[in-house]
Protein backbone atom coordinates (compact mmCIF):
# COMPACT_ATOMS: atom_id res chain seq x y z
CA UNK A 1 0.00 0.00 0.00
CA UNK A 2 1.36 3.50 -0.47
CA UNK A 3 2.58 5.53 2.29
CA UNK A 4 0.44 8.71 3.67
CA UNK A 5 3.35 10.67 1.98
CA UNK A 6 2.95 8.96 -1.30
CA UNK A 7 -1.28 9.87 -1.39
CA UNK A 8 -1.02 13.81 -0.86
CA UNK A 9 2.02 14.24 -2.98
CA UNK A 10 -0.71 12.05 -5.93
CA UNK A 11 -3.84 14.24 -4.37
CA UNK A 12 -1.89 17.60 -5.01
CA UNK A 13 -0.28 16.63 -8.53
CA UNK A 14 -4.13 15.76 -9.50
CA UNK A 15 -5.51 18.57 -8.36
CA UNK A 16 -2.66 21.01 -9.99
CA UNK A 17 -3.82 19.12 -13.35
CA UNK A 18 -7.44 19.63 -12.36
CA UNK A 19 -6.74 23.35 -12.25
CA UNK A 20 -5.09 23.35 -16.02
CA UNK A 21 -8.02 21.33 -17.37
CA UNK A 22 -10.27 23.88 -16.22
CA UNK A 23 -8.66 26.74 -17.14
CA UNK A 24 -8.41 25.30 -20.84
CA UNK A 25 -12.09 24.38 -20.67
CA UNK A 26 -12.68 28.28 -19.73
CA UNK A 27 -10.49 29.45 -22.95
CA UNK A 28 -11.93 27.62 -25.40
CA UNK A 29 -15.44 28.20 -24.21
CA UNK A 30 -14.05 32.15 -24.01
CA UNK A 31 -12.51 31.43 -27.87
CA UNK A 32 -15.85 28.67 -28.67
CA UNK A 33 -18.80 31.69 -28.92
CA UNK A 34 -16.04 34.12 -30.50
CA UNK A 35 -15.77 31.31 -33.53
CA UNK A 36 -19.24 30.10 -33.78
CA UNK A 37 -20.35 33.83 -34.38
CA UNK A 38 -17.87 33.94 -37.36
CA UNK A 39 -18.91 30.33 -38.56
CA UNK A 40 -22.61 31.58 -38.30
CA UNK A 41 -21.71 34.65 -40.46
CA UNK A 42 -19.81 32.97 -42.88
CA UNK A 43 -22.31 29.97 -44.11
CA UNK A 44 -25.11 32.85 -45.69
CA UNK A 45 -22.32 34.59 -47.29
CA UNK A 46 -20.69 31.37 -48.96
CA UNK A 47 -24.73 30.23 -49.85
CA UNK A 48 -24.95 33.90 -51.39
CA UNK A 49 -22.48 33.05 -53.74
CA UNK A 50 -23.11 30.06 -54.22
CA UNK A 51 -26.79 31.26 -55.83
CA UNK A 52 -24.91 33.75 -57.44
CA UNK A 53 -23.12 31.35 -58.95
CA UNK A 54 -25.36 28.86 -60.04
CA UNK A 55 -27.73 31.33 -61.81
CA UNK A 56 -24.70 32.48 -63.22
CA UNK A 57 -23.49 29.58 -65.03
CA UNK A 58 -26.85 28.47 -65.73
CA UNK A 59 -27.09 31.74 -67.90
CA UNK A 60 -24.19 31.09 -69.65
CA UNK A 61 -24.33 27.48 -70.36
CA UNK A 62 -23.06 26.76 -74.29
CA UNK A 63 -21.31 23.89 -73.86
CA UNK A 64 -17.61 26.19 -73.51
CA UNK A 65 -16.53 26.44 -69.54
CA UNK A 66 -17.18 30.25 -68.48
CA UNK A 67 -14.02 30.28 -66.68
CA UNK A 68 -11.06 27.78 -66.04
CA UNK A 69 -12.35 27.27 -62.48
CA UNK A 70 -15.09 25.30 -64.58
CA UNK A 71 -12.43 22.97 -66.32
CA UNK A 72 -13.80 19.47 -66.00
CA UNK A 73 -10.68 17.55 -67.37
CA UNK A 74 -9.14 14.03 -67.01
CA UNK A 75 -7.62 13.61 -63.22
CA UNK A 76 -4.29 12.75 -63.35
CA UNK A 77 -3.12 14.80 -60.12
CA UNK A 78 -5.26 15.05 -57.08
CA UNK A 79 -4.41 17.84 -54.45
CA UNK A 80 -6.01 17.13 -51.23
CA UNK A 81 -6.64 20.05 -48.55
CA UNK A 82 -6.52 18.69 -44.90
CA UNK A 83 -7.43 21.00 -41.95
CA UNK A 84 -6.80 20.03 -38.76
CA UNK A 85 -5.51 21.63 -35.12
CA UNK A 86 -1.87 23.20 -34.27
CA UNK A 87 -2.33 22.06 -30.97
CA UNK A 88 -4.16 18.47 -29.33
CA UNK A 89 -6.24 17.92 -26.10
CA UNK A 90 -9.30 18.17 -28.56
CA UNK A 91 -10.16 14.49 -28.12
CA UNK A 92 -10.67 12.25 -31.22
CA UNK A 93 -10.62 15.49 -33.69
CA UNK A 94 -7.64 15.14 -35.36
CA UNK A 95 -7.99 11.15 -35.45
CA UNK A 96 -11.36 11.42 -37.68
CA UNK A 97 -9.58 13.60 -39.86
CA UNK A 98 -6.59 12.37 -40.52
CA UNK A 99 -8.74 8.73 -40.81
CA UNK A 100 -10.72 10.37 -43.32
CA UNK A 101 -8.17 11.46 -45.51
CA UNK A 102 -6.12 8.53 -45.27
CA UNK A 103 -9.20 6.87 -46.78
CA UNK A 104 -9.50 8.83 -49.34
CA UNK A 105 -5.75 8.78 -50.38
CA UNK A 106 -6.32 5.03 -50.45
CA UNK A 107 -7.46 5.27 -53.94
CA UNK A 108 -4.65 6.83 -55.15
CA UNK A 109 -0.84 6.47 -55.54
CA UNK A 110 2.02 9.07 -54.35
CA UNK A 111 2.64 9.65 -57.96
CA UNK A 112 -1.20 10.67 -57.99
CA UNK A 113 -2.05 12.96 -55.20
CA UNK A 114 -0.14 15.33 -52.97
CA UNK A 115 -1.36 17.32 -49.93
CA UNK A 116 -1.63 20.78 -48.26
CA UNK A 117 -2.02 20.72 -44.60
CA UNK A 118 -3.44 23.44 -42.45
CA UNK A 119 -2.44 22.81 -38.84
CA UNK A 120 0.58 21.06 -36.81
CA UNK A 121 -1.36 17.78 -36.38
CA UNK A 122 -2.03 16.76 -40.04
CA UNK A 123 1.36 17.90 -41.04
CA UNK A 124 3.19 15.69 -38.37
CA UNK A 125 1.51 12.52 -39.22
CA UNK A 126 1.61 12.65 -43.03
CA UNK A 127 5.36 14.13 -43.35
CA UNK A 128 6.27 10.49 -42.27
CA UNK A 129 3.95 9.11 -45.45
CA UNK A 130 4.58 8.42 -48.80
CA UNK A 131 2.70 10.81 -50.19
CA UNK A 132 3.95 14.07 -50.83
CA UNK A 133 3.31 17.47 -48.58
CA UNK A 134 3.60 20.40 -50.83
CA UNK A 135 2.55 23.25 -48.75
CA UNK A 136 1.76 23.76 -45.45
CA UNK A 137 0.13 26.29 -43.14
CA UNK A 138 0.72 26.56 -39.31
CA UNK A 139 0.26 28.55 -36.30
CA UNK A 140 -3.51 29.43 -37.07
CA UNK A 141 -4.15 28.93 -33.16
CA UNK A 142 -7.76 28.57 -34.14
CA UNK A 143 -7.75 32.00 -35.02
CA UNK A 144 -9.03 33.46 -38.38
CA UNK A 145 -6.61 35.26 -40.95
CA UNK A 146 -8.11 36.41 -43.68
CA UNK A 147 -4.86 37.52 -45.35
CA UNK A 148 -3.35 33.85 -44.70
CA UNK A 149 -6.88 32.82 -46.32
CA UNK A 150 -6.36 34.83 -49.19
CA UNK A 151 -2.30 33.09 -50.04
CA UNK A 152 -4.28 29.60 -49.50
CA UNK A 153 -7.28 30.34 -52.18
CA UNK A 154 -4.60 31.83 -54.76
CA UNK A 155 -2.20 29.21 -54.05
CA UNK A 156 -4.63 26.62 -54.37
CA UNK A 157 -6.21 28.12 -57.60
CA UNK A 158 -3.34 29.04 -59.46
CA UNK A 159 -2.20 25.36 -59.20
CA UNK A 160 -5.38 24.15 -60.75
CA UNK A 161 -5.38 27.14 -63.93
CA UNK A 162 -2.06 26.13 -64.29
CA UNK A 163 -2.64 22.81 -64.48
CA UNK A 164 -1.00 22.02 -61.58
CA UNK A 165 -3.18 19.54 -60.59
CA UNK A 166 -6.69 18.20 -61.98
CA UNK A 167 -9.01 18.46 -58.67
CA UNK A 168 -9.08 19.84 -55.39
CA UNK A 169 -10.48 18.42 -52.65
CA UNK A 170 -11.17 20.11 -48.88
CA UNK A 171 -11.49 17.98 -45.60
CA UNK A 172 -12.39 19.83 -42.53
CA UNK A 173 -14.45 19.36 -39.25
CA UNK A 174 -18.02 21.36 -40.33
CA UNK A 175 -19.40 22.49 -36.79
CA UNK A 176 -23.01 21.39 -35.86
CA UNK A 177 -23.18 21.76 -32.40
CA UNK A 178 -21.17 21.77 -28.97
CA UNK A 179 -21.49 18.25 -28.90
CA UNK A 180 -21.03 17.45 -32.40
CA UNK A 181 -18.91 17.99 -35.43
CA UNK A 182 -18.83 16.47 -38.86
CA UNK A 183 -16.10 15.74 -40.81
CA UNK A 184 -16.66 16.83 -44.67
CA UNK A 185 -14.82 15.63 -47.59
CA UNK A 186 -15.72 18.45 -50.60
CA UNK A 187 -14.42 18.82 -53.88
CA UNK A 188 -13.09 22.41 -54.18
CA UNK A 189 -12.13 22.45 -58.04
CA UNK A 190 -13.33 22.19 -60.66
CA UNK A 191 -16.39 23.75 -59.79
CA UNK A 192 -19.21 21.67 -60.71
CA UNK A 193 -21.38 23.61 -63.54
CA UNK A 194 -25.10 24.14 -62.43
CA UNK A 195 -27.94 21.25 -63.74
CA UNK A 196 -30.54 22.50 -66.48
CA UNK A 197 -30.58 25.43 -67.93
CA UNK A 198 -34.45 26.57 -67.01
CA UNK A 199 -34.09 28.99 -69.53
CA UNK A 200 -32.74 31.44 -67.67
CA UNK A 201 -30.46 33.17 -70.39
CA UNK A 202 -33.11 35.52 -71.47
CA UNK A 203 -33.84 36.81 -67.64
CA UNK A 204 -30.30 38.26 -67.49
CA UNK A 205 -28.59 41.54 -69.16
CA UNK A 206 -24.96 41.21 -68.66
CA UNK A 207 -23.14 44.54 -67.40
CA UNK A 208 -20.23 44.37 -68.36
CA UNK A 209 -19.81 40.92 -70.55
CA UNK A 210 -19.42 37.39 -68.72
CA UNK A 211 -16.45 36.86 -69.04
CA UNK A 212 -15.45 39.85 -66.64
CA UNK A 213 -17.86 38.92 -64.49
CA UNK A 214 -16.36 35.62 -63.67
CA UNK A 215 -13.25 36.98 -63.31
CA UNK A 216 -14.11 39.26 -60.71
CA UNK A 217 -16.35 36.78 -59.30
CA UNK A 218 -14.51 33.42 -59.10
CA UNK A 219 -11.69 34.41 -56.65
CA UNK A 220 -14.01 36.00 -54.27
CA UNK A 221 -16.00 32.33 -54.44
CA UNK A 222 -13.12 30.53 -54.07
CA UNK A 223 -11.93 32.69 -51.25
CA UNK A 224 -15.24 32.13 -49.41
CA UNK A 225 -15.20 28.73 -49.80
CA UNK A 226 -11.55 28.34 -47.95
CA UNK A 227 -12.68 30.78 -45.85
CA UNK A 228 -15.71 28.89 -44.52
CA UNK A 229 -14.42 25.74 -44.30
CA UNK A 230 -11.31 27.71 -41.65
CA UNK A 231 -14.05 28.95 -40.20
CA UNK A 232 -16.51 26.10 -39.39
CA UNK A 233 -13.21 23.59 -38.68
CA UNK A 234 -11.96 26.29 -36.00
CA UNK A 235 -15.10 26.59 -34.56
CA UNK A 236 -15.47 22.44 -34.25
CA UNK A 237 -12.04 22.68 -32.94
CA UNK A 238 -12.65 25.09 -29.85
CA UNK A 239 -15.92 22.85 -28.93
CA UNK A 240 -14.03 19.71 -29.46
CA UNK A 241 -11.06 20.84 -26.81
CA UNK A 242 -13.55 22.62 -24.51
CA UNK A 243 -15.23 18.92 -24.05
CA UNK A 244 -12.20 17.18 -23.93
CA UNK A 245 -11.13 19.41 -21.13
CA UNK A 246 -14.43 19.54 -19.44
CA UNK A 247 -13.69 15.84 -19.54
CA UNK A 248 -10.55 15.90 -17.94
CA UNK A 249 -11.08 18.33 -15.19
CA UNK A 250 -14.43 15.85 -14.28
CA UNK A 251 -11.98 12.61 -14.18
CA UNK A 252 -9.31 14.60 -12.46
CA UNK A 253 -12.07 15.43 -9.19
CA UNK A 254 -13.31 11.68 -9.38
CA UNK A 255 -9.84 10.68 -9.12
CA UNK A 256 -9.08 13.25 -5.94
CA UNK A 257 -12.43 11.61 -4.57
CA UNK A 258 -10.75 8.20 -4.67
CA UNK A 259 -7.41 9.08 -3.84
CA UNK A 260 -8.88 11.32 -0.59
CA UNK A 261 -10.75 8.13 0.54
CA UNK A 262 -7.73 5.85 0.32
CA UNK A 263 -5.61 8.69 1.99
CA UNK A 264 -8.30 8.38 4.78
CA UNK A 265 -8.44 4.64 5.04
CA UNK A 266 -4.36 4.61 5.67
CA UNK A 267 -4.80 7.49 8.38
CA UNK A 268 -7.13 5.74 9.87
CA UNK A 269 -5.64 2.44 9.35
CA UNK A 270 -2.02 3.69 10.70
CA UNK A 271 -4.03 5.63 13.76
CA UNK A 272 -5.44 2.52 14.86
CA UNK A 273 -2.51 0.45 13.94
CA UNK A 274 -0.39 3.16 16.79
CA UNK A 275 -2.88 2.61 18.96
CA UNK A 276 -2.58 -1.42 18.84
CA UNK A 277 0.97 -0.46 19.69
CA UNK A 278 0.02 1.58 22.64
CA UNK A 279 -1.91 -0.54 24.27
CA UNK A 280 0.02 -3.12 23.55
CA UNK A 281 2.99 -2.24 25.13
CA UNK A 282 0.85 -0.38 27.85
CA UNK A 283 -0.31 -3.91 28.93
CA UNK A 284 3.23 -5.61 28.41
CA UNK A 285 4.55 -3.37 31.38
CA UNK A 286 1.52 -4.10 33.86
Amino acid sequence: MSSLRDIKRRIRSVKSTQQITKAMEMVSAAKLRKAQQRAERARPYSEKMELILTNLSRATQGGVAPHPYFDMRAVRKTTVVLVTTDRGLCGSFNANLIRKAWQFLGDYTPQSAELVTVGKRGYTWFRKRAFPIISRHLDFGGNMDYVRVRRISAELTQRFVSGQTDAIYLIYARFVSIARSEVVLTRFLPVAPAAGTSGASSDYIFEPDPPSIYNDLMPRYATAVIQTALAESFAAEHAARMLAMGSATKSAGEMIDTLTLQYNKARQGAITKELLDIVGGANAVQ
